[in-house]
């Protein structure tokens, strides 16, 4: 799934790209999208990188490779030619659902097109937060169906329900239902869950600057956390998602 803004820098760099053969600047792209700065660009090209829409080619400025459309795009590109071959790439690995039953549990496990014996339980921990963080996770009795591809290995994995909306530009939004794999490290980039000072939990991505760690929102709303190193726990990191209506 994408963001309003991550479809609509998308299909700006695809129709640059169709009438001149090379990308817009990032100038051209803040402006396109009427953002402020270009660190909010940098972060929905980051966020469709990593969905696998486009690629950025290293040592080459301005060097970027559009890898498949979102359906919307891609008729229009086609002229709705159902036969057009379609664009490489992976399909992001997010469930959608419809809404569950009306008594504030959630419950998105119960519309997901998941069949069965390809499914795995995974307890639903509890709440995280993508804005402040709140408090720390904790054991909940829900459960949630799994695609077993989206869980790797042998590794432990949970879910847990979003609060917040901190992380919308990288397509996770308030209500959404994350899997996290358990772990305690992380690379640059990934996103993460983040217990800080021992109590509170976010949902952020990670990156570390020498002792210090800085905990990125997804939103130019929201300001950036550089904590001591000793301050910052990593539960897990990001696997998948799964949206319910």
């Amino acid at each position: 799934m994408l963001t309003r803004k991550q479809r609509d820098l998308l299909e700006f760099i695809h129709k640059r790209m169709q009438s001149e053969g090379v990308p817009p600047s990032f100038d051209e792209m803040k402006d396109a999208l009427d953002l402020r700065s270009k660190s909010g660009i940098h972060r929905l090209i980051t966020a469709l990188e990593e969905r696998g829409f486009i690629r950025r080619l290293a040592h080459r400025a301005r060097a970027i490779e559009i890898l498949r459309l979102p359906d919307h795009i891609e008729s229009r590109a086609h002229g709705d030619n159902p036969s057009a071959p379609a664009m490489p790439g992976f399909t992001p690995r997010v469930i959608e659902g419809e809404a569950g039953a009306g008594d504030g549990a959630p419950r998105p496990a119960a519309a997901l097109s998941v069949e069965a014996a390809m499914a795995r339980q995974l307890p639903i921990m509890g709440r995280i937060a993508a804005g402040q963080p709140i408090e720390a996770i904790q054991d909940g009795a829900n459960s949630i169906a799994v695609p077993g591809d989206m869980l790797a290995g042998g590794a432990n994995h949970y879910a847990l329900e979003v609060r917040g909306d901190s992380m919308i530009e990288a397509g996770i939004n308030d209500g959404d239902i994350v899997v996290i794999r358990e772990g305690s490290t992380a690379e640059n980039g990934d996103i993460v869950v983040a217990m800080v000072d021992g109590y509170e939990t976010t949902l952020k991505r990670f990156r570390r600057n020498g002792a210090a760690i800085a905990l990125e929102p997804a939103n130019a709303a929201y300001e950036t956390r550089v904590l001591r190193e000793d301050q910052v726990k990593v539960q897990g990191r990001l696997v998948g998602l799964i949206r319910s209506y």
